[in-house]
């Protein structure tokens, strides 16, 4: 598992020749494409993820239709672009329509009270307005102060419905509520506007419902649209001058000889080079098929840049035995065990299948190991006398014991980030640093568990790796060049601003306490339902068995689904966060090859 070094191909050919060449590059799928263009130049030209987020997003809708059309199989009259298009204007204007709908009926139900009428006009009743309150029941004696000209239209159980005629708006301290405001519009206008909405809408409809019968062919031809697009986008991205074009591209070492070939086969010249300094190339992660969980991880938060290094297997691993740890229960495991055996087969049919299967495996296998040492089965703990019991020797009642371990974990975790900084600083006075922070979190551990193991000389040792670190990150932090005296001054200062990073690395540290916590919640819910059926099982007797059951599944349950949604957020948090913090320096892009979707490929 790594980053695999690429290099920068730049290919020069025949302008009319074009065309073709950047179709078998794409038939190839060997390379990511660099925009040679300046910014600006070809934007009106869509993109492929947008092509495709517009197909799917029409697709979506279609397929969500009440009723669907029969399938058309032939495409003799089938446009792409324009279905899709059309599929997504109706999706706009039923949702704009859909709200105007909605507004209509808000309003008509707010207007009905005061009946269907026009307001007249300015000075129709030589300016004297009509002014309009919806009052309480309790509200109406101080309305009967109030010196005015007002007569109630409507009434119900709550509120009375109060005309005011005045010139002007009456006072707000004079009137008990806030005056209502009822439009320009009757009620007989509003009803007109709602049916000529509703008469849309179902036209909307029913062109909708016409459109279904291509589902079929968007999805069968979506991958030959996004290869098109792509290609369109990939000839707006290249240089042209004097009857000849340019195109760059980045590769992976390993296919440059086929790429020479394939320029040689084309009659295209072909410089490659290794990447600059100042260049940052895509990073192309490099795992087998079957230990590649740890990249979609990856993947899933932060691509590394390409000059850094590879953090899949860490995290393949390291998220597994979090996700164990917080679940602590072999019954659990036992039980997604069953779920993956009985999904196996249909999951290695594509190759994130497979991923994502011997991820769930290694996390199943921890989580059931980690399981019986804990001596958790749905809740249940099996006597010491047994030999489940025997094998059990993890005390999840232990507090401070699981802290500890929690803590270990935690600086276990942290110092390795550390200790692959200082091999990949290997060579720079940095890595010092990295080795610095490696000794800081281990001395400080040492130091603190010597409190627990005072037969050992922890203390001393932890002490003296404190001190090594904290100057090894004081002096070596910074990059600083010494060529004059204040110079290093400098470098002190940075060194000792990075030294206030020990309140960040004691916080690190101290964050995977929530995997004692989360491992105790889960336990606890679990032996509470168990113990909240036996007693409904012993209090009511024959009834209670059905009930007790219904606890248990439903407990059991919602335990599970809590575990899970904990393991994954809580087991992503701690790599991706603390981590990342100390070991992943860089972001970088992901390498996308300039490929063929299409499903014949």
């Amino acid at each position: 598992m790594s980053i695999s070094a690429l290099k920068k191909l730049t290919f020069c050919g025949v302008l009319g020749d074009k065309q073709q060449v950047l179709a078998d590059l794409q038939t190839l799928g060997k390379v990511h494409l660099i925009n040679t263009q300046k910014a600006g130049v070809g934007s009106a030209q869509l993109t492929p993820p947008i092509v495709a987020e517009q197909a799917n997003k029409a697709l979506k809708f279609l397929r969500q239709c009440p009723r669907r059309r029969h399938q058309q199989t032939s495409g003799e009259k089938f446009n792409f672009d324009r279905v899709v298009k059309r599929a997504l204007a109706i999706q706009f204007d039923l949702r704009q329509l859909a709200d105007k709908r909605d507004a209509l009926i808000k309003r008509i139900k707010e207007v009905t009270p005061w009946g269907n009428f026009n307001l007249p006009a300015d000075q129709q009743l030589a300016g004297i307005k009509l002014w309009f309150y919806i009052l309480p029941k309790r509200l109406m004696k101080k309305m009967r102060d109030v010196d005015l000209v007002w007569q109630v239209v409507f009434q119900d159980n709550l509120y009375d419905y109060v005309v005011v005629i005045a010139d002007e708006e009456p006072a707000a301290s004079v009137m008990p509520v806030a005056r209502t405001h009822t439009g320009t519009h009757s009620l007989a206008t509003l009803n007109q506007d709602l049916d000529k909405v509703e008469l849309v809408l179902e036209d909307l409809q029913a062109e909708r419902e016409s459109l279904t019968r291509w589902i079929a062919l968007i999805a069968a031809n979506l991958g030959l649209a996004l290869d098109q697009s792509e290609l369109d986008y990939a000839q707006a991205s290249t240089l042209e001058s004097d009857g000849v074009f340019i195109v760059q591209a980045w590769c992976d070492v390993a296919d440059l000889h086929e790429l020479a070939s394939f320029a040689a086969n084309h009659q295209l010249a072909l410089i490659s080079a290794d990447p600059e300094p100042a260049e940052i190339p895509p990073t192309l992660l490099k795992n087998t098929a079957y230990w590649a969980g740890g990249q979609d991880l990856v993947g899933f938060y932060q691509t590394p840049g390409y000059f850094g290094w590879d953090p899949s297997p860490v995290v393949f691993y390291s998220f597994a035995l979090f996700f164990a740890m917080i679940m602590s229960d072999a019954g659990y495991a036992a039980l997604f065990g069953l779920i993956l055996s009985l999904r196996w087969r249909a999951m290695g049919k594509t190759l994130s299948g497979i991923r994502l299967r011997m991820l769930a495996l290694v996390i199943i296998a921890l989580s059931l190991f980690w399981g019986v040492l804990a001596n958790g089965y749905f809740g249940y703990s099996f006597a010491k006398q047994t030999w489940l019991g025997q094998l059990g020797i993890i005390d999840m009642q232990n507090f401070d014991a699981m802290m500890r371990l929690s803590v270990f974990v935690g600086v276990m975790h942290i110092a390795l980030a550390n200790a692959i900084m200082t091999y990949q600083r290997w060579g720079k006075t940095t890595a010092l640093a990295s080795l610095g922070w490696f000794l800081l979190v281990l001395g400080g551990f040492s130091a603190w568990i010597a409190t627990v193991i005072p037969q050992l000389p922890l203390r001393q040792i932890g002490f003296g790796m404190v001190i090594t670190g904290a100057l090894g990150v004081l002096l070596f932090t910074s990059e600083q060049a010494v060529a004059k005296p204040i110079d290093v001054l400098w470098r002190f200062l940075e060194g000792l601003k990075a030294l206030v990073e020990i309140t960040g690395l004691f916080g690190n540290v101290l964050s995977y306490l929530r995997l004692f916590a989360l491992g105790m919640a889960s336990v606890s819910l679990a032996v509470t339902f168990n113990q909240l059926a036996a007693e409904v099982y012993h209090a009511m007797p024959g009834a209670g068995v059905l009930l007790s059951l219904l606890i248990l599944l439903v407990g059991h349950t919602l335990n599970l689904l809590l575990c899970l949604l904990s393991g994954v957020v809580h087991g992503l948090r701690l790599n991706f966060i603390e981590f990342y913090n100390w070991s992943v320096s860089d972001e970088g892009y992901p390498f996308k090859a300039f490929a063929s979707r299409r499903a014949d490929k």
